[in-house]
C-alpha cells in the first residue's frame, strides 16, 4: 500500500473510532433513543451526512465496536495449519479470550464494559442490527471451512451457524452473571468448563471439522 493511502486509511479509522465513541459517551448518558444523530455529528463536530457516509445508521455507531471481531471467527481458521482443526482452533481461541477477559466473551466486570453491554443488551434495535453482524460471521466463517475441510456451502453454512450460536450464547451466559453482580474472577471457572462441555458437543456433531 502506497504511503498515501496509508495515511487515508488511517485516518478514516481514526475517525470511525473518534465518531463512535462520541456517539457511544451520549448514549450512556441519555440514553439511545434520546440522542439524535444530528446531536452525535455536532459533537464529533462533522456535518450529518459526513456521518452517514462512516456509519449507515444510528445502531452502527454502537456496533462499530463488533466490527473488527466479524471476520474473527474466519480469520481464526484461514490461519489455522494442520493437523490443527477448525473447532479445536476455535475452541483455543475462545478459552484464551476467556483467560484475557476479553469483553466479546462476556467475561468482563470493568464497568465501561457492563455500561456498554448494558446499552446494547437494552436497546431492541441495537440487538435486531447485532444479528445482521453475526449473519455476516457466519458467511464469512461458513468460507474459511469450506477452504480449509471442503463440504458442500450448506454443510459449511450450517455448521458456521452453529459454532456462532455457541459462541454468543456462551457470551450471553457470562455477561449475566457479571451482570447479576459475579466478578469475572468467579465466573471464570464455570464459563471455562462450559466453553469445554459446548465444543465437545460441537465436535461430536460435526466430525468433519474436528
Amino acid at each position: 500500500m502506497a504511503p498515501e493511502a496509508s495515511l487515508r486509511e488511517l485516518k478514516k479509522q481514526q475517525t470511525y473510532a473518534t465518531v463512535s465513541e462520541t456517539a457511544i459517551a451520549l448514549f450512556l448518558e441519555r440514553g439511545f433513543e434520546k440522542v439524535s444523530v444530528a446531536e452525535v455529528a455536532a459533537a464529533a463536530r462533522i456535518s450529518k451526512p459526513t456521518l452517514f457516509r462512516y456509519f449507515p445508521t444510528k445502531e452502527d455507531l454502537v456496533l462499530h465496536r463488533f466490527a473488527d471481531h466479524e471476520d474473527e471467527p474466519a480469520r481464526v481458521v484461514s490461519t489455522t495449519k494442520p493437523p490443527a482443526t477448525a473447532l479445536t482452533a476455535l475452541e483455543h481461541h475462545f478459552l484464551d479470550g476467556l483467560a484475557r477477559h476479553d469483553p466479546v466473551t462476556g467475561l468482563n466486570d470493568a464497568e465501561p464494559v457492563l455500561a456498554f453491554h448494558r446499552l446494547l443488551y437494552g436497546t431492541p434495535s441495537l440487538v435486531a442490527r447485532l444479528y445482521g453482524y453475526q449473519t455476516r460471521s457466519e458467511q464469512s466463517l461458513a468460507g474459511a471451512l469450506t477452504e480449509a475441510h471442503g463440504g458442500t456451502p450448506l454443510e459449511s453454512r450450517i455448521a458456521a451457524a452453529q459454532i456462532i450460536a455457541v459462541q454468543r450464547t456462551l457470551a450471553l451466559e457470562n455477561w449475566h452473571r457479571v451482570a447479576a453482580g459475579a466478578s469475572a474472577e468467579e465466573v471464570a471457572p464455570l464459563a471455562t468448563t462450559e466453553a469445554v462441555a459446548a465444543f465437545a458437543q460441537l465436535r461430536a456433531g460435526l466430525s468433519r471439522y474436528a
